[in-house]
């Protein structure tokens, strides 16, 4: 291994983890396609082995970048952990599912499978949403609001802001839950992007906390697929089959990253954010498609 190889990544990492804290999705939405896409662009030296050992790192990597933005958020005061438990008990199995199911495709089905993820994606991202704020003042006026809204929990930040809003549950969204958790064991990114909408929307979470109680979610999934990913690739090739050269530079960063972009939170607009990453969403899965039919 040569251990100098890949030592820009170490700034790419650092601005990868400020996006995915940002916006709640999991790192390894855009680590991912940099490890299958732009890595055999820059030479025959950079490619990994294979396309599950570009997850498993992708895995691994945005597991201590999401760990660092949960420090962040936990000294700001904004995580509501008692909205934890539902999701993980359900993203959780379906995260090792999904990461044993990855060991039994191919390169070329996995590129496939993940360009038509982030096409959905995309398209999410893009949707326009209403804020959550004029959702709840919208609801606020109508009688089936007052019972939905009857039992509230209440957050109050490290400054003293206070956010009120409804018990998150996650009812039938239990259904998307497990289809992300499956997705990010089989193709590293699919959690942070189905709880996000059900905080936002389903539960009327505001914003910042739902960020931050998203990052404790993906935190726990990321790590029971990546820990199932990387024993998969060591008993199939060793220690060695673990591309140590490569997360030894993307950890680093997203620590780093985890712990700026906390600080960042509110300052962002959240709709150029999401139309940013939607717009990168679409090339990345034009430049996946383009790979595995290739």
């Amino acid at each position: 291994m040569d251990f100098t190889l890949y030592w820009f990544m170490l700034p790419v990492a650092f601005i990868i983890a400020n996006l995915a804290m940002l916006t709640g999705i999991g790192g390894s939405a855009l680590f991912t396609p940099i490890f299958l896409v732009v890595f055999p662009l820059l030479g025959p030296a950079y490619p990994l082995e294979s396309a599950a050992a570009a997850i498993g790192a992708s895995l691994l990597t945005a597991t201590f970048g999401f760990f660092s933005g949960f420090l962040g958020y936990v000294r700001r005061g904004l995580i509501d952990f008692r909205a934890v438990p539902p999701f993980v008990w359900v993203g959780v199995p379906l995260a090792i599912a999904g990461a044993v199911a990855a060991q039994f495709l191919n390169s070329d089905a996995l590129r496939g499978g993940y360009a038509l993820l982030m096409v959905v994606l995309a398209i999410v991202m893009l949707r326009h949403r209403k804020p959550v704020v004029e959702e709840i003042e919208a609801l606020a006026g109508s009688g089936a609001a007052a019972g939905r809204l009857r039992d509230t929990r209440r957050i109050v930040s490290r400054d003293g802001t206070v956010y009120t809003f409804p018990v998150p549950r996650q009812g039938r969204g239990a259904y998307a839950t497990a289809l992300g958790g499956f997705l990010t064991g089989l193709l590293s990114t699919g959690i942070g992007e189905v709880v996000m909408p059900q905080l936002l929307r389903a539960n009327r979470v505001p914003f910042p906390v739902a960020a931050a109680t998203s990052v404790v979610i993906v935190i726990l999934v990321l790590l029971a697929a990546s820990i199932t990913q990387m024993t998969a690739l060591a008993l199939r090739g060793g220690v060695a089959a673990v591309p140590w050269d490569l997360v030894c530079y993307t950890i680093p960063g997203v620590l780093l990253g985890g712990q700026v972009a906390p600080r960042l939170q509110g300052r962002v607009s959240r709709r150029v954010m999401e139309s940013a990453m939607g717009v990168t969403f679409l090339v990345i899965a034009v430049a996946m498609m383009w790979i595995a039919i290739r």
